[in-house]
């Protein structure tokens, strides 16, 4: 398993060690020991979460509020999606910015997007079947949106013909992280 740095430190780029032969693959998806030693702090999982979408959708820019804040590892058993975190957090130096990577059933990476980050992505093959762990339980009341096409944070989603978007997401349009 190799996990770089994104162009956002906190943000981990996780690809595992795929064995592949005539009669498929395997990979380990998972290690607690190597993803903390990875990170540098304990991290435990509450909860997983699989999602399907189908071309053009994007989900985002979700997160939840202290003390509901979700860390989520993320990845994609089918299909491709272009995934996006955004640091929030107003003390970090790098608050408001970016990173995006395409994770798909063939790269089969993982992104690690800690506590404190919006999250989102867009759907970029026909259906894509997303999957991630998170550190804390969902909880309504804390969560938040931010607009997908926020101008001050800048996010350069790949071309499509227009995002499909669910009605929550819609309505996230007022928000801006200004």
């Amino acid at each position: 398993m190799n996990i770089t740095d994104s162009k956002i430190p906190d943000v981990k780029i996780i690809e595992p060690k795929v064995f592949e032969d005539e009669r498929g693959f395997f990979f380990e998806s998972f290690n607690h020991q190597k993803f903390e030693e990875a990170i540098g702090y304990s991290v435990n999982f509450v909860q997983d979460n699989h999602s399907k979408s189908s071309k053009g959708v994007l989900r985002g820019m979700h997160y939840q509020r202290p003390p509901h804040a979700q860390g989520k590892l993320v990845r994609v058993a089918q299909g491709e999606v272009f995934d996006v975190a955004v640091d929030i957090r107003k003390s970090s130096p790098t608050f408001g910015q970016w990173v995006g990577e395409t994770l798909s059933a063939d790269n089969k990476k993982q992104l690690w997007i800690p506590e404190g980050f919006a999250h989102g992505f867009l759907t970029l093959s026909d259906t894509a079947e997303f999957l991630y762990k998170t550190t804390n339980y969902y909880a309504p009341d804390a969560e938040g949106c931010y607009a997908w096409n926020d101008e001050t944070i800048g996010i350069k989603w790949p071309e499509n013909d227009g995002p499909i978007l669910s009605q929550k997401d819609l309505l996230s349009n007022t928000h801006s992280l200004k």
